[in-house]
């Protein structure tokens, strides 16, 4: 991914001549409004980490809206410490009651850390109720320096995919224009964080499976699955031929890099549905792909073109006169559509070798 390449050493050199260190220093990290926001939600975990250090809440059965249960009281606590709930228990309420507003607290909670929003207390809910907020500025700093990497100009006509969240985000002239849920590699299949530009669509593609696919997943099936599938061999690889069923589904964003990471289509659209959408072998399956295509191809002039291609029930190539970059980052904080600070599980793992490099606790 394209990252900033300032000259340090000069830049300080004049700061300390013309006597403003204070100021250059202060120049050094990111303007824009998601580093500032996450700047200072660290600041606020950093703060209430410092001031309160509590016991985790022990595993335990499911909780759900009135149950009684002695964690209650812990959960509560937890929760009024992360802002999800009111300071003050209603009056004569017992004291293990898992209440209606302490579930709706719960969900609250869930939808910003992407878990099932069901008010529920199972595992994983308690998981983030135990991490604190200790937890939450290690995973902002880790954050923060990931934003640190990237250009501070990014081009204004751009596509970014969080891979920790599965969220596409398209910008259109510098004003965001689309945000919707994509699928993304599988851990052992990761996603790479990557730069890349699309560079044409490709209507009713053919699939070329990687090798290591075809050997592991699809040859084992024997010609019987091939055929049902509508596989063929061709110089020596195994090719899907276009068709409703086709694992590339009905169009492709081609990407131009050597590592054959693109976007796409696909046939399994309940995938999309799901709160985790770590499924794929590493390319990014997009929500609604025909109708993403279909903007991108109208804002360069080339609908009518892509709308032909897609009648021809065989593989068509529609150019884009303005090639669109690509991002592909790894989020695991981030700003949310609301102006809210979201964090997201670590699927891959990458955030413990961060950590480590930064001094920080490794889990």
């Amino acid at each position: 991914v394209p990252r900033p390449q300032p000259d340090v050493v000069a830049g300080l050199g004049q700061a300390i001549a013309a006597e403003q260190l204070q100021p250059w220093l202060a120049s050094l990290a990111p303007r824009d409004a998601e580093y500032k926001a996450l700047s200072e939600a660290f600041l606020r975990y950093s703060e209430r980490a410092a001031q309160r250090q509590s016991q985790p809440i022990p595993a335990g059965e499911t909780i759900r809206a009135g149950d009684i249960d002695p964690r209650v009281p812990a959960i509560a606590a937890a929760l009024r410490a992360q802002g999800y709930l009111g300071e003050a228990p209603a009056e004569g309420q017992a004291p293990n009651l898992f209440t209606p507003a302490m579930a709706e607290a719960v969900g609250r909670m869930q939808q910003d850390f992407g878990l099932k929003t069901d008010g529920v207390v199972g595992s994983n809910t308690l998981e983030v109720l135990n991490t604190g907020a200790a937890e939450r500025a290690r995973i902002l700093a880790i954050n923060l320096e990931r934003r640190r990497w990237l250009d501070r100009t990014p081009p204004a006509t751009r596509i970014e995919v969080n891979t920790a969240a599965a969220m596409l985000d398209y910008w259109h002239d510098g004003a965001h224009a689309d945000r919707r849920r994509v699928i993304v590699g599988q851990p052992g299949w990761e996603t790479p964080q990557l730069g890349s530009p699309i560079v044409r669509l490709v209507a009713n593609p053919n699939w070329t499976v990687p090798k290591s696919i075809a050997e592991e997943e699809i040859i084992p099936q024997g010609p019987g699955y091939m055929a049902a599938n509508n596989m063929v061999w061709r110089d020596g690889w195994i090719v899907q031929l276009p068709g409703p069923q086709s694992a590339l589904g009905l169009v492709k964003f081609d990407m131009d890099n050597p590592h054959a990471i693109y976007l796409h289509d696909t046939p399994a659209k309940s995938l999309f549905e799901g709160n985790q959408r770590h499924a794929s072998h590493g390319c990014v399956r997009v929500q609604d792909a025909v109708g993403f295509a279909r903007m991108l191809a109208e804002r360069q002039g080339q609908l009518a073109e892509f709308e032909q291609a897609m009648t021809l029930n065989e593989e068509t190539f529609v150019d884009l006169p303005q090639d669109i970059p690509v991002r592909l980052l790894y989020h695991t904080a981030y700003l949310g559509p609301d102006g809210r600070v979201l964090f997201r599980p670590d699927p891959y793992g990458w955030d413990e070798s961060l950590a480590g490099a930064l001094g920080l606790r490794v889990r």
